[in-house]
């Protein structure tokens, strides 16, 4: 009788440190997924089409939510616009360039969201846009081109260059899981 109740509480135990572990993992993973400046990012992700969970996917992967990221490469803000980029979006919304504010979250939100959209609009797929996000119009334009890469001529299959690949990887597990933490805030 004294080894069954041994034996109860042991497995009680165990439960209990399962449960805990568990909760841990859940609380840090919601943790690691910042939602910051929401009011921007609702604002042009609305304004744009952009799925409000993917753009915030882009955000962290890009920049992880921080504002004054330059990359190795010259890429500025939370949404990592190459200055050239930046100077093109600023024509194509009609404005005149204005390279101090790149920096600034409202305006980097604004002009990454049009680009976000631009190449959903260029490319038709949203994999693929990111892609071009990421390596650069040109060069996912040629592995469209390419057979190894796209069968249809309109939407990756395979990509070729592993930096590229990891990031739309990474973009669609946030994606996931971005999608999961709104919709748990919306209950």
């Amino acid at each position: 009788m004294k080894k069954n109740k041994l034996h109860i509480i042991f497995i009680l135990v165990v439960l209990l440190a399962v449960c805990a572990v568990l909760t841990i993992y859940i609380v840090s993973e919601y943790m690691s997924l910042p939602l910051e400046y929401t009011e921007y990012a609702e604002k042009y992700s609305r304004e744009y089409d952009i799925p409000l969970p993917l753009l915030y996917a882009v955000i962290k992967t890009e920049s992880g939510f921080k504002p004054d990221a330059t990359s190795h490469a010259g890429a500025c803000g939370l949404m990592q616009l190459m200055p050239m980029t930046y100077e093109e979006i600023a024509e194509r919304l009609g404005e005149q360039p204005d390279i101090t504010k790149i920096y600034e979250p409202e305006q980097n939100i604004r002009y990454g969201t049009f680009y976000l959209a631009y190449l959903y609009r260029y490319f038709g797929d949203w994999y693929t846009a990111l892609a071009a996000y990421n390596a650069g119009i040109g060069r996912v334009s040629g592995w469209l081109d390419d057979r190894r890469y796209s069968s249809d001529g309109s939407s990756l299959q395979e990509i070729p260059v592993s930096e590229t690949k990891n990031y739309v990887e990474k973009i669609k597990k946030l994606e996931k899981k971005y999608s999961d933490l709104l919709e748990e805030e919306t209950k």
